[in-house]
């Protein structure tokens, strides 16, 4: 590797590790015609779907952007290193990390430089050479540039795995706010664009044997949180609103790090980002992707917020006293998963359990419940008299004391964040 293009990687991989939603999950394309790589085997970490842990190299085609979005390192008024790759260099850099087991994989973003069309044209020329020129099978991940021309889109689309767009701030006001040069309306056309021709394909498919795969992992966003005084109700709404509509694998919260201090219009923050509610962001995606919870029953216009010391289920639970204790000798799965504690895999061991016998408590805890919080919110064949003794705030500490939450000594400088 020559001095320059090692700097250019340094600068590149530097920028790109401000964009979360590197994912590699959801794909099943095969090595064929004796090519190099496999998505099925899957110098960013992320996790298949199996939770085995893959390798992608994670790079900008180019930090150079004519926008000045004042959260992003790469804005055009940022006083830092610009540098961009040839196509040629980044096929050449993928195929060597490749050949050396580096990676398994490539994300590839980029600033916009002279217009979305000629940055997005680059960008498929790129995952273009490396399926058709280099045989390469392993997962590719693309950036869709918002306003690139649709057909530049559905090209690129026969060649990745997946494709995200961002939509940077939750809300039009901090949109307008940060990046008026960007538009959530342009983010959703595109998003559009690409689930319509999804669609049309798996429709074809049902009458032509041989039909393209096109983004066969899917579609994901990725939300900036924390540098806009945007409630987690806001954020969780358009969340759904897009999972509904365009039926997206995931969406990505990014939680806001400082890296102007001199936009007076950001948060002053310090230097950490806020970790904390950025998780409890995820878990309650979790919540809705995989349990069932709409996002308006875990927060609502008397709870906007997220609590920061305690989880998003739990928070529900307590909130909702009415449904507990339940049996869990007669519940159904849908309640079951809804006690804190309790996850999809011990809910189906419980289930499966009950057909040879009844419930005790020393049975749940051999399968992986955690009881320090569960036992306060079921009934097993053998519990104790149930009574309601504490108060939902009681109940909280207790459970807090109790398990010794991990978050307890972060939580403190984070609470005065206004979130």
């Amino acid at each position: 590797m020559s001095d320059r293009i090692r700097e250019k990687l340094q600068i590149l991989a530097d920028a790109a590790k401000y964009d979360v939603s590197c994912s590699s999950s959801g794909s099943n394309r095969q090595n064929k015609d004796k090519g190099v790589g496999n998505t099925g085997s899957g110098i960013c970490h992320s996790y298949t779907e199996d939770g085995r842990c893959v390798s992608l190299l994670k790079i900008l085609f180019s930090n150079v952007c004519i926008f000045d979005c004042q959260y992003c390192v790469s804005r055009r008024s940022n006083d830092v290193k610009r540098a961009a790759f040839t196509v040629q260099e980044v096929v050449d850099l993928t195929m060597n990390f490749y050949r050396r087991n580096y990676i398994e994989g490539l994300f590839l973003s980029s600033g916009i430089f002279k217009s979305a069309d000629y940055t997005m044209e680059r960008m498929m020329q790129v995952v273009k050479k490396l399926r058709l020129e280099e045989n390469f099978n392993g997962y590719i991940h693309l950036k869709t540039i918002p306003g690139a021309s649709p057909e530049i889109i559905h090209e690129a689309g026969l060649y990745v795995d997946r494709m995200s767009i961002n939509l940077e701030m939750p809300t039009e006001t901090g949109l307008n706010a940060f990046a008026p040069e960007k538009s959530h309306e342009e983010v959703r056309k595109d998003l559009g664009l690409v689930r319509d021709r999804r669609i049309q394909l798996i429709d074809e498919r049902k009458l032509i044997r041989h039909v393209p795969k096109y983004v066969p992992a899917g579609q994901t966003t990725q939300m900036v949180i924390g540098a806009h005084q945007e409630t987690d109700l806001d954020i969780l709404n358009v969340a759904d609103r897009h999972y509904r509509e365009f039926k997206l694998k995931r969406v990505y919260y990014s939680g806001y790090i400082p890296i102007n201090t001199e936009q007076n219009l950001l948060p002053a923050v310090g230097t950490a980002p806020p970790l904390i509610r950025e998780n409890r962001l995820y878990q309650t995606d979790w919540l809705m992707r995989f349990y069932g919870f709409r996002h308006d029953e875990i927060v609502n216009n008397q709870h906007p917020n997220l609590e920061l010391d305690i989880d998003p289920k739990l928070s529900w639970a307590l909130r909702h006293p009415e449904y507990f204790p339940i049996d869990l000798n007669h519940a159904d799965y849908n309640m079951i998963i809804r006690v804190p504690g309790i996850g999809t895999r011990s809910a189906k061991k419980i289930i499966q359990a009950r057909r040879f016998g009844s419930i005790r408590m020393d049975t749940v805890q051999r399968m992986g419940v955690a009881w320090s919080k569960a036992q306060h919110f079921v009934r097993c064949i053998d519990s104790p008299t149930f009574q309601k003794e504490k108060t939902a705030m009681q109940l909280k500490q207790h459970i807090l004391n109790q398990g010794q939450s991990k978050y307890q000594k972060q939580l403190s400088p984070q609470l005065n964040l206004g979130f």
